[in-house]
C-alpha cells in the first residue's frame, strides 16, 4: 500500500528538492549576467564592490545584491584562481547566504562556495568569520582565498594560535576573518576578561560560516572551552573533610560500584552536619543550604577518595605525588589529574603534598557562542542525520545539495563475521586483493589503537607500504590525504583524519608541486612537529622560470596518467573496520571516495565482538545471524542486517542528543547570568564616570545593613547596634556613633539611615577632593577599576559555585523534585547573592582608596595573564587541544620591551643571546 507522502513525494518531489528548485531562477539570473560581467576590466570588476557599498548605504539589502555580486565572484574566481562556480555551487552559496547548512558531497568544492555568501556578507562592513576545524586549514583557506578578496577589493585576516592581541586586533579588523572554533571562542572569553574596551580584540558577532560544521557544532561541542587559573591554597579544607570520613559508619553512605559513585545516608548527613557545626565549618542549620554547596562537594570527593579509588589500583604513589593507572592499560600516567578537586582529595587522603586546584576562570559551549553570531551557517558533507539537532538547538535547516555529476560510487552491503580476529583476516585479504590490481585503499577505523592493530595485522602479512594518519600532525596528514588517490596507495585514517582536504583519484596535483618544488617565494610557516609542538620553519620554494615551468609539466603529466590507472583499477576503494556510533561518521568515511562523478566502492567489515553490536546491537540480531547460518570464518551479507544497525545507530545518536540537549539546559542558565555579568562589564569599559552608580551602590548597603541590624517595627534595644557600627566600620570605613544615635529619644530607622548616608556621602566628596590634585579623572577611573574588579572576583567564584550545585544536584531526583528546576532556582539565589556582594565588595574598597603620587593608581590583574591555561578536551581522544597560556601575548610587551634591542630579533627556536645555552623561548624570550 503506497503512502500519501510517497505518492506526494512522487510527484512534487521532497521538501528539499523543492528548496533546490527555489534557487534556480537565480541561479539563470547569474547566469544571464555572465558575458555582461565577462566584458569588464579587472578595475571595472573591482569597483563593483565600492559600488555594492554604495547601493547598501542607499537602502538596499544583501538579498537585493545577491545576483549582481555572485556573478562577479564567479568571474573574478575564474580570472585569479582559474575556478568558475558550476551551478550546483551558486545553490549551495545561496544557501549558506539564508542561514541554513549546505550538505555538500566530498570534492565537490565547499571551500570555493563560500567566497560567494562571504564576499555578499562581507560588503555590510560589519565583518565575516570562516571558522575551520584546525590551524592548517584556516591559513590555507585564508591564504587561497585572500588572492579572490584582494582583487575585489576586500580584506583577509587570519587567527591562530601564537598571535600577539595586536595581530589579533587587525585580524577580526578586517573584512573577512578566517580562525578555528577554539581561537575564536578563546578570544570571546579574553576579551571579557579584560580591564579596557580598547585591549578587546574581537569587533562583533556578524556572520559566521562553520566549515565541518557537523564536527564543530556537534562532536566538539561536548566538551566547553575553559580559561582556568590557579586558585588559593586551600589544603586545610582538603585535610579537614578527609579527617571526616574515617569516623564514618557503613550505614552512613551508599556506594555503586558500577556506577562509580558514592553518597550519604540521609543518618550520615546528620551526623556529618553535627560534627561541622562543632568545629565551625558550616553555616547555616543545614548541609543543604545553598551556604553549604563547596563544602558538600568536597565532602563527595573526600568520600570518593576513600571509598571507590583502591591505592596501587586506580593511582600509586612514588616520589610523594599521586599517579594515576589507566584503566584500560594499566600504564601510570603521569601529569593527568582528576579534575574538580577529586586529585586533591587523593592527595590528603595519602598525606602527601595537595597541588593547588585550577579554578575555572571563564567558560562557555561552542553552542552558545555561535547562537551570539547574527547570521550562521555552515557546509560538510554529512549532516542531514543530525537535522534535528541542528534545527532544535541552532535554528538551522539542512538542505542537501545535488552533486555536479551523478555518484558512480558501489555502496555494497556489510559483512558480519563471528570475532574480531576473523574480521581482521578478511580485510587483510581484500586489501591484498585491491592492491594486486592497482585500486587506492582507504581503511577508516574508529580510534587510533585499532589503527595500529589493523597496521600489525597487514605487517605480519608482509603488507608494509602503507600510512597511517591519526589527526595529530594536520600538515603533513593533508598532504598524505591528498594522495591516497594513487594508484595501489594504501592508507590507513582514523574517522578524525583527512578533514578539508579531498582524495583525488592519481593525487592532487597542486600539492604534490608545492611538496616537490615548493612555493614560488621564500617565507615560512608554523608547523607541528613529532613532539607536538608548534615550531616555525622555511618554506621550500623554487623561483618562477623555464626549469619550474618544465618541473610542474612532468608533474602534471605524470598526475594525468595515474589519473587514468586508479579509473582503470575501478577507483577509490573504502574499507571501513566497523561501524561508528554515528551514521554520519560512516557517511564521512564513504563519501571519501566517488568524487566528482568518478568510480568507486565501499564496504563496513563487522563482527559480534564489536563494541556498537555489542553494546546496542539486540539480542535479536545474534539469534537472527545464526539463523542464517553464521559459521566461524564465514561472513554473512544481508540488507536486513543493515537495517538492524542503522537502528541501533539512530538508538544511539538519540541517545546522545538527549545528553547534549541536557547539558546545554544547564549551561543556559549559566549563559543567560554570563550575558548579564558580560554586558554589564561592557557599560562600565564605555562609561567615563560612573560616580552616579557607586553613589546608589553606596546606598544600597546601607539600607541592606540598616534593614539587616534594625528590624522592622522592632523595639530599639532589640536594635543589632554593635553589628551595625560593624557593618558602618566594614563597608564603609566609618567609626559613627551608632550607640550614641541609638539612646536618642524618638529616634527610627529612616533617620539613623539618612545620618549614615550623609556620613558616607561626605567622606566620599572629601576622597574625590583629595583625587582631584593627581587629575580631573583619576577617581572616576579608580571607580570603575575598582567595580570591575570586583565584578571579576565575584563572577569566578560563581561559575565554581555553579560547578559543584550541577555536580550534587542531580540527587534531588531522589525526592522527586527535578534537578533542572532546582538548578535554576538555586542558580538565581545565588546570583542575587553575587549582585549583593559585589556592591559590599566595591564600596568597601572604595571607602578605603588612598591615593599618593608616588605610586599611581594601577589596579593590578585579578589575574596574572601568564598562568591562564586555555583548554578544550577532544571528546574523542580526551585529550587537551590547546595547552598553555591562554594569553600569552598578554605578558610579550612588559617582559620583552626591557630586552637590548639587538636581542628583539632573535628567532624563538634560536639560542638565547645571553650565553646560556637554551633557546631564546626557554630563556630571556619566554612569555611570562
Amino acid at each position: 500500500m503506497v503512502s500519501l507522502g510517497g505518492v506526494a513525494r512522487k510527484l512534487f518531489g521532497s521538501a528539499n528538492d523543492r528548496r533546490i528548485r527555489s534557487f534556480k531562477p537565480r541561479v539563470a539570473a547569474i547566469n544571464a549576467l555572465e558575458e555582461k560581467i565577462k566584458a569588464l576590466s579587472d578595475e571595472e570588476l573591482k569597483a563593483k564592490t565600492e559600488e555594492f557599498k554604495k547601493q547598501l548605504a542607499e537602502g538596499k539589502n544583501l538579498d537585493d545584491l545577491l545576483v549582481e555580486a555572485f556573478a562577479v565572484v564567479r568571474e573574478a574566481s575564474h580570472r585569479v584562481l582559474g575556478l568558475r562556480p558550476f551551478d550546483v555551487q551558486l545553490i549551495g552559496g545561496m544557501i549558506l547566504h539564508e542561514n541554513a547548512i549546505a550538505e555538500m558531497k566530498t570534492g565537490e568544492g565547499k571551500t570555493l562556495v563560500a567566497t560567494l555568501p562571504v564576499y555578499l556578507n562581507a560588503l555590510s562592513g560589519k565583518g565575516v568569520h570562516v571558522v575551520t576545524v584546525n590551524d592548517y586549514l584556516a591559513r590555507r583557506d585564508s591564504e587561497g582565498m585572500a588572492r579572490l578578496y584582494g582583487f575585489l577589493g576586500l580584506t583577509t585576516g587570519v587567527i591562530h594560535n601564537g598571535l600577539s592581541d595586536e595581530q589579533r586586533r587587525e585580524a577580526y579588523a578586517c573584512d573577512i576573518t578566517y580562525g578555528t572554533n577554539n581561537e575564536l571562542g578563546f578570544d570571546f572569553l579574553r576579551d571579557n576578561m579584560k580591564m579596557q574596551r580598547t585591549e578587546m580584540v574581537q569587533r562583533g558577532h556578524n556572520y559566521a560560516i562553520v566549515d565541518e560544521v557537523d564536527s564543530i557544532l556537534i562532536d566538539e561541542a561536548r566538551t566547553p572551552l575553559i580559561i582556568s587559573g590557579p586558585l588559593d591554597d586551600r589544603s586545610d579544607l582538603y585535610v579537614a573533610m578527609d579527617k571526616v570520613i574515617p569516623t564514618l559508619d557503613e550505614e552512613d553512605y551508599e556506594l555503586d560500584e558500577k556506577q562509580r559513585s558514592a553518597n550519604f545516608s540521609e543518618q550520615g548527613m546528620e551526623k556529618l552536619e553535627q560534627m561541622l557545626t562543632a568545629s565551625g565549618q558550616m553555616k547555616g542549620e543545614s548541609l543543604y543550604d545553598i551556604e553549604n554547596v563547596a563544602l558538600v562537594h568536597h565532602l563527595n570527593n573526600a568520600l570518593k577518595a576513600h571509598k571507590l579509588f583502591t591505592r596501587d589500583k586506580d593511582y600509586i604513589v612514588r616520589n610523594g605525588e599521586v599517579v594515576i593507572i589507566d584503566e584500560f592499560t594499566g600504564r601510570m600516567m603521569p601529569g593527568r589529574r582528576y579534575s574538580e578537586g577529586q586529585h586533591q582529595a587523593l592527595e590528603a587522603k595519602e598525606n602527601v603534598k595537595i597541588q593547588p586546584e585550577n579554578q575555572t576562570l571563564a567558560s562557555i559551549t561552542f553552542q552558545n557562542y555561535f547562537r551570539m553570531y547574527d547570521k550562521l551557517a555552515g557546509m560538510t558533507g554529512t549532516a542531514s542525520t543530525e537535522a534535528e539537532e541542528f534545527g532544535n538547538i541552532y535554528g538551522l535547516d539542512v538542505v542537501e545539495v545535488p552533486t555536479n555529476l551523478p555518484i558512480a560510487r558501489l555502496d555494497e552491503d556489510d559483512e558480519v563475521y563471528m570475532t574480531v580476529h576473523e574480521k581482521y583476516l578478511a580485510i587483510v585479504e581484500e586489501i591484498k586483493v585491491a592492491k594486486e590490481k592497482g585500486q587506492p585503499v582507504l581503511v577508516g577505523t574508529t580510534s587510533i589503537e585499532k589503527s595500529e592493530l589493523l597496521a600489525a595485522a597487514l605487517k605480519r602479512d608482509g603488507i608494509t607500504d602503507f600510512k597511517i594518519l591519526n589527526a595529530r600532525y594536520h600538515e603533513q596528514e593533508a598532504f598524505i590525504i591528498s594522495q591516497a588517490g594513487v594508484p595501489g596507495a594504501l592508507t590507513i585514517a582514523t574517522n578524525m583524519a583527512g578533514r578539508g582536504t579531498d582524495i583525488q583519484l592519481g593525487g592532487n596535483v597542486d600539492m604534490r608541486i608545492q611538496a616537490e618544488l615548493g612555493y614560488l617565494e621564500p617565507g615560512t610557516d608554523i608547523v607541528t612537529n613529532e613532539k607536538g609542538e608548534r615550531v616555525e620553519v622555511e618554506r621550500k620554494f623554487t623561483p618562477p622560470g623555464p626549469e619550474r615551468d618544465a618541473k610542474e609539466k612532468a608533474i602534471r603529466e605524470d598526475v594525468a596518467k595515474l589519473k587514468q590507472q586508479a579509473l582503470a583499477a575501478g577507483g577509490l576503494y573504502v574499507i571501513a573496520t566497523e561501524r561508528h556510533e554515528s551514521r554520519r561518521i560512516d557517511n564521512q568515511l564513504r563519501g571519501r571516495s566517488g568524487r566528482q562523478g568518478d568510480p568507486g566502492r565501499s564496504k563496513f567489515y563487522l563482527s559480534l565482538q564489536d563494541d556498537l553490536m555489542r553494546i546496542f546491537g539486540s539480542d535479536r540480531m545474534e539469534s537472527m545471524l545464526q539463523k542464517l547460518g553464521l559459521k566461524e570464518g564465514e561472513a554473512i551479507v544481508h540488507p536486513w542486517i543493515n537495517k538492524a544497525l542503522e537502528r541501533a545507530q539512530k538508538k544511539v545518536e538519540a541517545r546522545n542528543f538527549d545528553i547534549r540537549k541536557n547539558l546545554l539546559k544547564y549551561d543556559d542558565v549559566l549563559n543567560d547570568q554570563r550575558k548579564v555579568v558580560f554586558d554589564q562589564r561592557k557599560e562600565l569599559m564605555d562609561s567615563d564616570d560612573i560616580s552616579d552608580l557607586v553613589a546608589d551602590m553606596r546606598q544600597d548597603v546601607i539600607e541592606n545593613a540598616v534593614k539587616r541590624r534594625i528590624p522592622e517595627r522592632a523595639y530599639a534595644e532589640q536594635w543589632d547596634v554593635e553589628g551595625l557600627k560593624e557593618d558602618c566600620s566594614q563597608f564603609l570605613n566609618l567609626d559613627l556613633p551608632i550607640e550614641a544615635w541609638a539612646a536618642e529619644d524618638g529616634i527610627a530607622e529612616p533617620e539613623i539611615e539618612q545620618r549614615i548616608s550623609e556620613a558616607a556621602e561626605k567622606a566620599a566628596e572629601e576622597r574625590a577632593r583629595q583625587a582631584e590634585q593627581f587629575g580631573p579623572d583619576v577617581m572616576k577611573y579608580v571607580e570603575r577599576q575598582i567595580v570591575m574588579q570586583s565584578l571579576d572576583n565575584l563572577w569566578r567564584e560563581h561559575i565554581v559555585n555553579l560547578d559543584h550545585l550541577r555536580s550534587v544536584v542531580g540527587f534531588r531526583g531522589y525526592a522527586q523534585r527535578d534537578p533542572l528546576q532546582e538548578y535554576k532556582a538555586e542558580a538565581f539565589e545565588l546570583f542575587q547573592h553575587l549582585l549583593g556582594n559585589m556592591r559590599e565588595l566595591a564600596i568597601s574598597q572604595l571607602s578605603r582608596v588612598q591615593l599618593v603620587r608616588e605610586n599611581p593608581p594601577q589596579p593590578e590583574p585579578a589575574v596574572d595573564p601568564s598562568k591562564l591555561q586555555a583548554s578544550h578536551i577532544d571528546p574523542e581522544t580526551g585529550e587537551n587541544e590547546v595547552d598553555g597560556a591562554a594569553s600569552p601575548q598578554a605578558a610579550t610587551a612588559a617582559g620583552l620591551a626591557a630586552l637590548p634591542e639587538e636581542w628583539k630579533n632573535t628567532g624563538r627556536n634560536e639560542l638565547c643571546p645571553c650565553g646560556s645555552g637554551k633557546k631564546f623561548k626557554h630563556c630571556h624570550g619566554r612569555l611570562a
